[in-house]
């Protein structure tokens, strides 16, 4: 059977963009299409919507409005089924040809926060998108009765999907590169100098260095255990932290500029365990420390409560008090290493393989008349 997979915009680097990459590893035969490619050269595609040729080509927040209209004008193809990569409008593709009338299947990142819940991110919580998001509601949920099968990369969207789009889906956890973080890390010359100026144990947080990664609370976990803090990113709340930083512990919080693979890997083998506070849909980082061996200190909310074992991979935190963290550091301690590492590999890239092609193969062979199905 000949398929197409759909995606969003291509960037060179995200987790979407990674589960991308796995599903062309699972369907290596089907042809891509995006609304624009700005990979840098790590995707290849067949097609991109009529809105890489305008000057909104790259500017996502600028393009929403037209997004849904430029997905209804795919080019002719012939294809057996489609499968989305959907984040934002991506579920809407429609394309003439015989890929007209197939099968369309949906991974589901989530529905779209700026319109669904733009309470989970700020881009969502102004006028102009307050607006829009009455008029793309209606047309988003439409659309969304489209497919014949959605899956939703956590249960935490699950729910999501239901209240947004009214439609049931099936939980499958994106892919995770663990066996990349199960070998030693190969710092270079560079990297080696980085860690040499960084204390021998440490609370990690990493992510971009955005507001609602909430890496204060990361400091604060520090202050309250009494231990040096890493911060490993960078972005636009950079110097908010530091400020932070030098206010509440002097000397005690060490920054690292968005450090490469390998200084990542070596940061996690170092530290006492990744403090990880936003509350993410998945959440890939708390499964990469898993891989490391390293257990994680969280809130029992969104991705995160479905990936750590309380007491086992980690340690769930509610307020985010000083005697909550000095506990949850404390519990963290203690935890083990092979734990850690045997419950990340629930989240495998060959666990995603297995799981996404019975369902795709499943769920186009249910949408057949019944005198057509498979035996």
């Amino acid at each position: 059977m000949s398929g197409v997979l759909v995606h969003e915009w291509l960037a060179p680097r995200g987790g979407s963009e990674n589960v991308f990459e796995a599903l062309n590893e699972v369907f290596p035969d089907a042809a891509r299409y995006c609304l624009w490619n700005e990979s840098d050269g790590r995707f290849v595609v067949d097609g991109e919507t009529w809105l890489a040729r305008t000057p909104l080509r790259g500017h996502k927040a600028a393009a929403v409005p037209l997004m849904p209209l430029a997905w209804r004008a795919l080019p002719r193809v012939d294809a057996d089924w489609i499968l989305t990569s959907s984040h934002l409008f991506a579920h809407h593709a429609r394309f003439a040809g015989s890929a007209r009338d197939a099968p369309k299947l949906v991974y589901a990142h989530t529905p779209a926060r700026y319109i669904w819940n733009p309470e989970l991110d700020l881009r969502g919580d102004t006028l102009a998108a307050r607006a829009a998001a009455k008029v793309l509601k209606g047309v988003d949920r439409k659309r969304a009765q489209e497919p014949v099968a959605i899956a939703a990369n956590s249960v935490f969207v699950q729910r999501r999907i239901a209240q947004a789009w009214h439609r049931e889906s099936t939980v499958i956890h994106p892919p995770v590169d663990v066996t990349g973080f199960t070998r030693p890390p190969a710092p270079d010359e560079r990297d080696e100098r980085v860690l040499a100026a960084l204390p021998e144990t440490f609370l990690l947080g990493f992510s971009r260095l955005i507001p609602y990664k909430r890496l204060d609370l990361v400091i604060e976990a520090g202050i309250a255990a009494d231990v040096p803090v890493v911060l490993a990113g960078s972005g636009s709340d950079e110097a908010r932290l530091r400020s932070i930083a030098e206010e509440r512990a002097p000397g005690r919080v060490f920054f690292v500029a968005s450090p490469g693979a390998e200084l990542y890997r070596a940061l996690l083998q170092r530290c006492i365990a990744l403090v990880f506070p936003a509350v993410e849909d998945f959440g890939i980082v708390p499964v990469e420390a898993m891989a490391a061996g390293k257990p994680v200190i969280a809130a029992a909310v969104g991705g995160t409560a479905e990936t750590i074992v309380e007491g086992s991979t980690g340690a769930f935190v509610e307020h985010w008090s000083r005697d909550e963290l000095r506990s949850a550091v404390d519990v963290v301690a203690g935890l083990s290493a092979d734990a850690c590492r045997a419950q990340a590999q629930r989240f495998s890239e060959a666990v995603f393989a297995d799981r996404i092609r019975e369902w795709v193969t499943e769920s186009v062979d249910d949408a057949r008349p019944p005198e057509t199905r498979s035996a």
